[in-house]
């Protein structure tokens, strides 16, 4: 039995890639922070192969709790996904000092917080994969969005640093960064905001929720076993 932890895995990419892990045949913990009926709608979907765990990954204690409860039901992590993220867009002189720091607590901050309570199992198991979810903003920027691009540049920074402390015990630490993809956030968009992303998209199309959780049943596997530190876009060219 290999597990695998997915944090704001209630829905839309977070959901998708539960999913995914489930079909490749682990038991996957789906993390949430309020919506216990998405979650539990998720793990009846995976034919309840794993449990779900309500934890606000800014937290660090709650962070430790969730993985104290997975190590005492499954005894083992093999795979972190680090999916959770919020924003909280406004241009800079609009955006309050909170707003910033939310959205830093809760992308960068837990980020590091499972990052490293999952390492200290995977070292002692002496394997073990982490997938940390970055942004095209992560390393383009984009107006409004400070804190967000702040956080996931962040995200990015903390991967390289990672994958070169773990890798001499067999855990390997990649990071991708999603362009737009179809979710409930970008199903919101006016017309013309959705056609001012496209004509941004060499491919002229946003990405499927599949396309992100593909490329982490790839890291999680065996065939990249030689990869490590790396920041792989899916944005349908916007990184050329």
């Amino acid at each position: 039995m290999k597990v695998a932890i997915v944090t704001g895995a209630s829905r839309g990419i977070g959901a998708q890639i539960a999913k995914t892990l489930a079909n490749d045949g682990y038991t996957v913990v789906i993390n949430y922070a309020g919506n216990e009926a998405k979650a539990n709608e998720v793990l009846s979907e995976i034919n309840n192969n794993g449990m779900t765990y309500k934890c606000n990954i800014a937290s660090y204690q709650e962070c430790e709790a969730m993985v104290n409860a997975v190590m005492e039901k499954y005894g083992r992590i093999d795979v972190l996904v680090n999916n959770a993220g919020i924003t909280k867009d406004n241009l800079v002189l609009r955006m309050t000092a909170d707003d910033f720091q939310d959205v830093i607590s809760t992308n960068l901050n837990g980020t590091f917080n499972m990052c490293k309570l999952a390492s200290k199992i995977m070292m002692k198991q002496k394997s073990g994969k982490i997938i940390n979810m970055s942004s095209v903003v992560g390393l383009h920027g984009n107006a409004g969005q400070v804190n967000y691009s702040a956080s996931k540049g962040g995200v990015i920074s903390l991967t390289k640093s990672l994958a070169k402390e773990l890798a001499s015990r067999n855990i390997l630490v990649n990071a991708i960064a999603p362009g737009f993809i179809e979710t409930d956030m970008t199903g919101v968009l006016g017309d013309n905001v959705k056609e001012a992303i496209l004509n941004s998209i060499p491919l002229h199309k946003m990405g499927q929720t599949e396309d992100i959780a593909n490329l982490v049943s790839f890291l999680a596997s065996d065939k990249a076993n030689y990869i490590t530190g790396q920041i792989i876009s899916v944005d349908g060219g916007m990184n050329i």
